[in-house]
């Protein structure tokens, strides 16, 4: 039997609080970027997977549902307001309906496992998108991947294209944010994004 991900440990989720929480962090307002772009994308009623602590949930002032296989991640993302459950949760919800959300968003969640895994996590989810949705994914380059001893394989453009293509979902837009490609290398926080649309 396959252990459980380092990804679904209480250490895990206080780990990202903590770095998320830090004083100078919310001084300078690090995610201003980031929320910006993701608001910008007009994503509608978003399927989140993989939310972790509900960051981009309150980046999409809660217009949508998160879920998240770490309990104590769900506990900390439900204080802050936002709607997140656990995934044997979400698939007996009101919410797990075909075509209950305009958007699926997957933001540093395939770099925690294998391609195929991917592959198939989107899958799984891509039915509760509605027709002519929007599907994101978003994964470190480089110094981000090195970061966290919990990422599994490097997802760069494209193998993240590859997911939705395998998918079905016409890929739109492939790019580098917030800085361009060159700057993933040794900038932490620099992402790969891309864009597709579900037929």
């Amino acid at each position: 039997m396959k252990p459980p991900p380092l990804t679904r440990s209480e250490a895990y989720a206080e780990r990202l609080e903590t770095l998320g929480g830090a004083g100078w962090k919310r001084w300078l307002d690090v995610q201003r970027p980031y929320r910006r772009h993701l608001r910008r994308l007009a994503l509608g009623f978003t399927l989140e997977v993989g939310c972790g602590l509900g960051r981009n949930l309150l980046h999409l002032e809660r217009h949508g549902v998160g879920v998240e296989h770490n309990p104590r991640a769900v506990e900390i993302a439900r204080r802050r307001g936002c709607t997140v459950m656990l995934p044997e949760e979400f698939r007996t919800s009101d919410y797990a309906r075909p075509g209950r959300f305009d958007s699926l968003l997957l933001a540093h969640v395939v770099e925690h496992m294998s391609l195929a895994e991917a592959v198939a996590l989107v899958g799984e989810h891509l039915g509760f998108v509605r027709n002519g949705g929007t599907v994101v994914l978003i994964a470190p380059q480089e110094a981000g991947f090195r970061s966290d001893p919990t990422h599994v394989e490097f997802m760069d453009a494209p193998k993240l294209l590859h997911i939705l293509e395998s998918n079905g979902v016409t890929a739109q837009r492939a790019y580098s944010f917030p800085l361009p490609r060159v700057a993933g290398r040794v900038f932490t926080h620099n992402e790969f994004v891309v864009i597709g649309r579900k037929p």
